[in-house]
């Protein structure tokens, strides 16, 4: 199970501290809308607009990578290849859409497994990032921010957008709002 607590941000910045707490108070809150669902919720949608939360959580999982891991340090097989496997990224990256068929998806259990490896693994990256190349621009630049130090701040602004998402879709479902 998920442990709620922040790592040690001993010896960074305060900058990257900063950016430390965004990401885990963010994903400390998304996790508490997964608590209590049933696989059969996983893959519920609205009539109205197909969506579900198996697809939230696994761009969860992939967005954090591309912002704090790949955005930061590029790609690094050695590691990146025991995180999550191509058809995963496939599924869920930036521009993908959620699709009705559940066949199409892990199970929740794995989409969980890919969520915290990938958490854990920025968990032991990110106090490598610091110093003045969080200042640096990308390559190319995204809509949201213009260097590293923007990509971590924006992980933590997109997890909880989507964090909306799930809590909107509990609602839906008639389930008790967490806050």
């Amino acid at each position: 199970m998920f442990e709620h607590q922040y790592p040690s941000a001993d010896g960074v910045s305060e900058k990257l501290a900063i950016a430390i707490r965004h990401i885990e108070f963010a994903r400390n809150y998304s996790r508490s809308l997964l608590d209590g669902l049933d696989d059969e919720d996983w893959f519920w949608s609205p009539d109205q607009f197909t969506t579900h939360i198996a697809w939230q959580v696994g761009h969860l999982a992939m967005s954090e990578y591309g912002l704090t891991l790949f955005r930061q340090r590029g790609r690094d097989l050695s590691v990146d290849q025991q995180l999550m496997s191509s058809k995963f990224r496939k599924l869920f990256m930036r521009g993908t859409q959620p699709i009705a068929d559940r066949t199409a998806y892990p199970d929740p259990s794995e989409i969980l497994d890919v969520l915290d490896r990938v958490h854990g693994q920025m968990r032991i990256e990110i106090v490598g990032f610091d110093g003045p190349q969080l200042d640096e621009p990308l390559d190319p630049p995204h809509a949201a921010y213009a260097t590293r130090y923007g990509a971590l701040l924006f992980a933590g602004d997109h997890e909880m957008i989507h964090s909306g998402h799930i809590g909107m879709l509990r609602r839906l479902m008639g389930k008790d709002p967490i806050r």
